[in-house]
């Protein structure tokens, strides 16, 4: 058996260099302790890459046997915890080719034809990310679920609905939860698209300008399911863009900011309804924390927890696209940084998704004190002015009419619907007794029975729609 060029990782590229790198070096270059969960994505691709150059004539079939065992037990090894990660190599694909050639001997020095780290490392982040956005649209099918279920059972609760977080009209709390609902749809969709364009192999593309060997690339994408909607084969189509761009992580990590972004808008509502000034909700005490000095506190901590969180993801989408902003074609050591905020935007998403779809099971709703605040903030103004419309008076009129009344109301301390109806018609006498109805808080919502409104009627065709959607 010949010399082994992974003794040292100075030999694993060449024997150009005339003195050793410094230990300093080796540590601020070095990504295997980070890098090594793509350990799965390395062997897969390594393996399809193998299976390739066998079917081509490139190795025999005896190399590509011995490839294939070397790796089964290197996976074995891996998931057993007795694989041993060596800094002097650098990162999970340098480490797991030593292994293998120290299994295989030569037949796993001839695994690397053919390719590069740099189309190699290409291929693993997007076999890894592939799977990561399929567990999170799981994860965000779950949560919709959750909160469909919390829609179902307050579909006939009133929410008093804000806008300037001053009270508004009256909405459904159901309806309320249906609208994040809409928006992890988007999201969910978001992904699915990020998918499409992650799932493109740049395998075969070696360092930067292709192989003079005769690969057969479509192949490979085949066998690693990297294909579009019509299942043909997809491939990077020129060899320096599929290298050097990381426009896929940059894309995914857009899509998880702007995931976050409505959990945390969705965990700043918890927080407010929460609180004793509002009382609206309740959290399942699993889900909270008390006070060191306080006894009486129980404290939101993992709404709070997940809003801080949401910066810490936009943070890594700022970096990464400043990451990539500078970079001339093609690889960069630059990219290297591409792992850790996408790594960590992927761990933050994942379980704050999975501890929401758990959160939103445990919340109880208070409805007579969301009713109270409701009737406080004279929520039926606008449509005591939509029935002076429907009695002919032109909308402006009737808003400036309406703004009378509710100064009147404001002076006595009442609600529009506890004005005499004398009163009320002494703003304008088309009023009559049936305008007590308009200005009750259940006709109010009962009222806006369109498409997309919160009527309960309403709200449950979108629940079912969901439900359908979802499975």
């Amino acid at each position: 058996m010949s010399q082994n060029q992974f003794d040292k990782k100075s030999q694993a590229w060449s024997a150009l260099f005339s003195e050793p790198m410094s230990d300093l070096v080796k540590r601020y270059t070095s990504s295997v302790f980070f890098d090594k969960r793509l350990w799965q994505a390395d062997i897969t691709g390594s393996l399809a890459h193998a299976e390739m150059l066998c079917a081509q004539g490139i190795i025999n079939a005896q190399d590509h046997a011995a490839i294939e065992r070397g790796m089964a037990q290197i996976w074995s090894e891996i998931e057993a915890g007795h694989f041993e990660w060596k800094l002097d190599l650098e990162d999970v694909h340098l480490n797991i080719e030593a292994r293998l050639t120290q299994l295989v001997g030569d037949a796993g020095k001839r695994l690397h034809t053919g390719r590069s780290r740099n189309d190699q490392v290409a291929t693993d982040v997007r076999l890894w990310l592939r799977g990561e956005i399929d567990l999170i649209g799981g994860l965000i099918t779950d949560l919709q679920k959750a909160l469909l279920v919390l829609a179902d059972k307050n579909a006939d609760v009133i929410l008093p609905g804000f806008t300037h977080l001053q009270v508004a009209q009256p909405v459904s709390f159901g309806h309320h939860m249906l609208a994040y609902v809409e928006m992890f749809s988007r999201d969910a969709e978001r992904f699915s698209e990020v998918r499409r364009r992650t799932n493109r192999l740049p395998l075969g593309s070696a360092a930067l300008a292709g192989t003079s060997y005769p690969l057969d690339r479509e192949r490979v994408a085949i066998t690693l399911g990297m294909v579009d909607e019509a299942g043909a084969p997809a491939v990077c189509q020129n060899s320096l863009d599929a290298v050097s761009d990381r426009d896929f992580a940059i894309e995914f990590t857009s899509a998880a900011a702007l995931t976050m972004v409505h959990v945390s808008r969705m965990s700043e509502e918890l927080i407010i309804w929460m609180s004793q000034n509002f009382g609206f909700i309740h959290i399942a005490d699993r889900f909270t924390t008390g006070s060191s000095i306080m006894p009486q506190k129980k404290n939101p901590d993992v709404p709070e927890l997940a809003r801080g969180k949401t910066g810490r993801v936009v943070g890594h989408l700022m970096g990464l696209i400043t990451l990539m902003k500078g970079q001339p074609l093609a690889y960069n050591k630059d990219n290297q940084e591409d792992k850790e905020p996408l790594f960590d935007t992927v761990d933050t998403l994942k379980d704050t998704l999975r501890i929401f779809a758990d959160m939103v099971g445990g919340i109880t709703t208070k409805p007579d004190a969301m009713e109270r605040a409701a009737l406080k903030g004279y929520a039926t103004a606008t449509d005591l002015a939509d029935y002076l419309v429907k009695k002919g008076l032109p909308f402006r009129d009737a808003h400036e009419t309406v703004a009378h009344a509710v100064k009147t109301a404001t002076e006595r301390g009442v609600d529009l619907s506890e004005l005499p109806l004398d009163v009320l018609q002494g703003f304008n006498p088309t009023v009559q007794a049936d305008v007590f109805e308009a200005l009750s808080l259940r006709g109010s919502l009962n009222a806006r029975n369109t498409l997309g409104g919160t009527a309960p009627v309403q709200v449950r065709a979108q629940i079912a729609r969901h439900q359908q959607r979802l499975g």
